[in-house]
């Protein structure tokens, strides 16, 4: 299990797209993962979630949004 911390902005994002906070941690884990010049980009089905690790099992969710 992780840890989610959500801007104000990706927890707007998860509630208008109606996702889960299980479905977010789904996409951190199982996601094909990028870098970004600050934190990473990952992608599971349709999902994008941006982030920055804080610590291992604790992450700042940025933005969420649908390709």
């Amino acid at each position: 299990m992780i840890k989610a911390i959500y801007s104000k902005h990706a927890n707007d994002k998860r509630i208008l797209y109606r996702f889960s906070k299980e479905q977010i941690e789904t996409v951190i884990k199982r996601g094909a993962t990028s870098k970004q010049t600050d934190g990473y980009l990952t992608a599971y089905k349709e999902i994008k979630v941006a982030y920055k690790k804080i610590n291992k099992e604790t992450y700042y969710i940025k933005t969420i949004y649908i390709d």
